[in-house]
């Protein structure tokens, strides 16, 4: 059964920062392309950043330069650095994975950035 752990969400406030932790399990993680989304309240949930299993990675526009995304295939787990984080970063931040055609979602983790 695979499973992903989204960890690392909370309050911060604005130009903060926080990392952001996936751990996968049930897949062969070194194989699979692994996002980051987020929905905020309202609106459809958007591609944050992706990171393919041969290290290729590309960004959503909001977050370039603020935010970086990295993997450990040793501890099979990606993250995401989130830097100089304002309140439009606000949303529910879910990990996925996509390997052999077949798509796993985590739970999401809830980043609320406020003063």
């Amino acid at each position: 059964q695979v499973q992903l752990v989204e960890s690392g969400g909370g309050l911060v406030q604005p130009g903060g920062s926080l990392r952001l932790s996936c751990a996968a399990s049930g897949i062969i993680f070194s194989r699979a392309t692994m996002r980051w989304y987020r929905q905020a309240p309202g609106k459809e949930r958007d591609l944050v950043a992706a990171i393919t299993s041969g290290g290729s990675i590309n960004y959503a526009d909001s977050v370039k330069g603020r935010f970086t995304i990295s993997r450990d295939n040793a501890k099979n787990t990606v993250y995401v650095e989130m830097n100089s984080l304002t309140p439009e970063d606000t949303a529910v931040y879910y990990c996925n994975a996509v390997l052999s055609f077949s798509i796993y979602w985590g739970q999401g983790t809830q980043v609320t950035v406020s003063s």
